[in-house]
């Protein structure tokens, strides 16, 4: 059975370029350690606002650069950074944009509020990484998705962007944090949700108020594959996944981590294999 060798990782948070945290921790090693084991990868995240571009030397890439992507009527334009981590040899692709990312913190502000605009960052942060990768001509066999930041993302590759090269023979898996979010999405969040691709039975689950079990459940119902990341998830959410019959990679120590889940992509892959 042919292996899957390219991985994308659509991450939430990645150390150094913000605070350790379980998430960004496992956004730094889990790349690592899967191209240590000859895999391909690409790694992405939003340039968040805290992050200093000029210590960590982030630079736009032009030839990626100049899309606009439309949310909620409004064109947003689309900016690509990248920077590297020297001692990985492990390049990290940044979304940004001004209105979303530019000069504000990570999920919430100065004072602990989370942004009341974080149901549209979340759709142009997954967008935005698709429309990278599309650029870049580059096509991954398996996707691993890193917090609920990511959650759109398997609904837009398996329903929108489903004939692309890029994404037509992926896989999705998505990993489940401790982490959530405490202020349920404006309710046309499903609205805004909608392109080409997306029929509204397809997002019928997302039920108000659109909260973050909602929001992982329709994670879980696009992706091939479910982790159990943090030790404490949502209960509701995994045992829907475990009750979904997708395969689910339950909790691992971090030591055993990356072995585990280096497996777990082949499990997925050679599991949806037609």
């Amino acid at each position: 059975m042919t292996k899957a060798n390219k991985v994308l990782f659509i991450t939430q948070e990645i150390t150094p370029y913000v605070s350790e945290s379980e998430m960004s921790l496992v956004g730094r090693n889990l790349p690592q350690a899967i191209q240590e084991k000859g895999r391909e990868i690409r790694t992405f995240m939003p340039k968040w606002g805290n992050i200093n571009e000029r210590r960590n030397q982030l630079h736009e890439v032009i030839r990626l650069s100049g899309m606009n992507l439309i949310i909620d009527d409004t064109d947003h334009p689309l900016i690509i950074k990248v920077a590297s981590i020297q001692s990985a040899r492990m390049q990290v692709y940044f979304i940004d944009n001004d209105d979303y990312f530019q000069n504000r913190l990570q999920v919430t502000d100065e004072n602990g509020e989370e942004y009341e605009d974080n149901d549209a960052r979340a759709i142009f942060y997954a967008r935005g990484v698709l429309e990278t990768v599309k650029k870049l001509r580059w096509c991954p066999d398996i996707i691993h998705c890193h917090g609920w930041m990511t959650a759109l993302a398997p609904l837009y590759i398996k329903k929108v962007y489903k004939d692309e090269p890029s994404f037509r023979d992926a896989k999705v898996i998505f990993s489940l944090y401790e982490d959530d979010f405490k202020q349920p999405f404006h309710a046309d969040f499903s609205n805004k949700l909608l392109l080409k691709g997306i029929a509204k039975k397809d997002i019928a689950g997302l039920k108000e108020p659109i909260d973050y079990t909602a929001l992982c459940k329709l994670a879980a119902d696009f992706s091939d594959g479910i982790i159990q990341q943090s030790e404490h998830v949502n209960e509701e959410v995994l045992n829907y996944a475990r009750e979904s019959g997708k395969p689910v990679l339950e909790y691992q120590s971090p030591e055993n981590f990356a072995e585990a889940c280096n497996d777990f992509y082949d499990k997925v892959w050679e599991t949806e294999q037609k």
